[in-house]
């Protein structure tokens, strides 16, 4: 099954690199969540975080973050 979506809203090059750039950055907040929901008690200890505070990060929207965290 293939699905088409179109749009009739406009994009200058601009706006499509700024949504791009911003859905890349999204992707990578993913990615290091992920990452860290995987790390061992072990790992965890060597950088602070305890297994509450890891799952409870991991678990955040990857545009729930600090305002210094993006560009």
């Amino acid at each position: 099954m293939t699905v088409s979506v179109q749009s009739n809203i406009q994009c200058t090059p601009s706006q499509r690199r700024r949504i791009t750039l911003r859905l890349r950055e999204y992707l990578h907040i993913a990615r290091q969540r992920h990452q860290l929901r995987r790390l061992d008690d072990h790992m965890l200890r060597d950088i602070g975080v305890s297994r509450h505070e890891a799952i409870t990060e991991a678990n955040k929207a990857p545009w729930d973050v600090p305002n210094h965290w993006t560009h």
